[in-house]
């Protein structure tokens, strides 16, 4: 597990408070329980509480609120739904928090050329609700109800990025402020340029560590003609593994493919109260024409059946598929609860799909070794899997075995060409591990962040250390 090096604080003084509060009003708080409600987000790294939070309402208000930062070498953390994995919006030097909820207008819809402008705080289920009545939706789906702003930040993708991508590809333009106030525009709405530097993925996942993202573009895409759902259980993980690689090699447009090894379909069982067998599954998604979607099915359904996977259930009314997909959004939640009173470390890695099965697999000999309980879940499309350790939070030697598993985990994907994440993103909780991906790449990237903020007040702590 990456170890924490503490910064050196840097409290807001009070003149600082006081232009907040002549700008903010009222929203502009430092009573307790709202800052360290702020300070956290859904990982098990220990919060960081700022010193005050500032519920900022339009791309100026942000710009003014840190400019006055800048001027008092006050950090200033982004806050969007909260629900990152790695310590992203810990205030490991204290300072300000902008909370970006009430950023949360959808701007502009553009039906023709399918895509949409938003503020960052709006969440990808209030976009899906506005488009409901156009046939359009937004299909980054990472599970939680997460802002744009925050998805973008983290690079997020989820359950279909097997065939939509993830926000790299989906974000065409950004609105961003950067450390000294300053607001750009990084991108038109056109679907391709060639002008100059890509400031668009510059932004996307650097974590609020060069700039605030206030507005995005994104891409939209017309709702399916026909969606089908399926779950299929295996013998064994290398089978249903094996049946997605030979899925994604035989170039089947599948939208989801998901496996769920056989505690967590044990915990979501319980959770959900479904009845699935409890064993290695994969949930399967197919969009498209009625007739595309069944030719899909039955290729897929081919290929498990090679594998072993002769069991398939079908969901294919609305209400359905979305009780399946629930209970697989609900697969964290599902896991806790098979030890009361636990805390989850959730972690992820991302390998060649090729190396996929043999990364897990080894991954499963290490697990069943440890007393430690977990859940293994995977966007496995696309090569990227999930652990949830779950530790009893009064044991740290279990926190420390957790890591220890991590670690291995992480060095194992990299050994295959991998990445020590996924989608989780770095945080503070996967900064070395960055070195050990990235190497002497790692000056490039603090080159950037030392250029577009040098007095390195932008989320300090987090990415790389300055």
């Amino acid at each position: 597990m990456a170890a924490f090096a503490a910064l050196s604080r840097s409290s807001a003084d009070a003149s600082l408070l006081a232009s907040l509060r002549e700008l903010l009003g009222g929203r502009l708080s430092t009573a307790a329980a709202i800052r360290e409600q702020h300070g956290k987000d859904e990982s098990y790294h220990a919060p960081h509480s700022p010193d005050a939070v500032a519920f900022a309402q339009t791309t100026a208000e942000v710009s003014a609120i840190i400019k006055l930062c800048a001027k008092h070498k006050t950090p200033v953390i982004a806050f969007g739904a909260g629900t990152s994995l790695e310590g992203h919006v810990a205030a490991l030097a204290g300072g300000i928090c902008i909370d970006m909820s009430q950023m949360n207008g959808i701007l502009r819809v553009n039906a023709e050329d399918l895509d949409a402008t938003v503020q960052a705080g709006v969440t990808r289920k209030q976009l899906n609700e506005h488009l409901r009545d156009t046939g359009l939706f937004f299909p980054i789906d990472p599970g939680a109800d997460a802002s744009l702003g925050g998805m973008a930040a983290t690079r997020a993708s989820g359950t279909n990025a097997v065939r939509y991508g993830t926000m790299r590809e989906n974000v065409l333009a950004m609105t961003v402020v950067l450390a000294d106030g300053r607001v750009i525009r990084t991108a038109r709405r056109a679907r391709k340029s060639a002008a100059g530097y890509d400031l668009t993925r510059l932004f996307i996942g650097s974590e609020g560590t060069l700039g605030i993202i206030t507005e995005l573009t994104v891409r939209l895409y017309g709702i399916p003609e026909a969606i089908s759902a399926a779950v299929c259980p295996f013998p064994n993980i290398e089978d249903a593994v094996d049946t997605v690689i030979l899925t994604i090699q035989s170039g089947v447009p599948v939208a989801r493919i998901e496996l769920l090894d056989e505690i967590q379909m044990a915990a979501i069982n319980k959770y959900s109260k479904l009845d699935h067998k409890e064993a290695p599954t994969l949930f399967f998604e197919f969009h498209g024409t009625p007739a595309g979607v069944a030719e899909q099915a039955e290729m897929v359904k081919a290929i498990a059946s090679e594998h072993g996977g002769d069991d398939f259930r079908w969901a294919t009314t609305p209400e359905e598929r979305s009780k399946l997909w629930q209970a697989r959004h609900d697969a964290y939640y599902a896991a806790l609860a098979l030890r009361p009173g636990s805390k989850g470390l959730a972690t992820d890695v991302c390998v060649p799909i090729s190396r996929l099965a043999e990364c897990i697999s080894k991954t499963k000999r290490d697990l069943a070794q440890s007393p430690i309980p977990y859940a293994l879940v995977g966007h496995v499309g696309d090569g990227n899997f999930h652990l949830v350790f779950m530790l009893d939070p009064n044991r740290p030697e279990e926190l420390a075995e957790a890591g220890r598993l991590n670690e291995r985990m992480i060095n194992r994907a990299l050994a295959m060409d991998g990445t020590c994440t996924g989608e989780h993103g770095v945080g503070y909780g996967k900064m070395d591990f960055l070195i050990a991906e990235h190497g002497e790449a790692i000056s490039v990237m603090r080159t950037i962040k030392r250029a577009l903020d040098p007095n390195g007040i932008l989320n300090p702590g987090k990415i790389v250390r300055i």
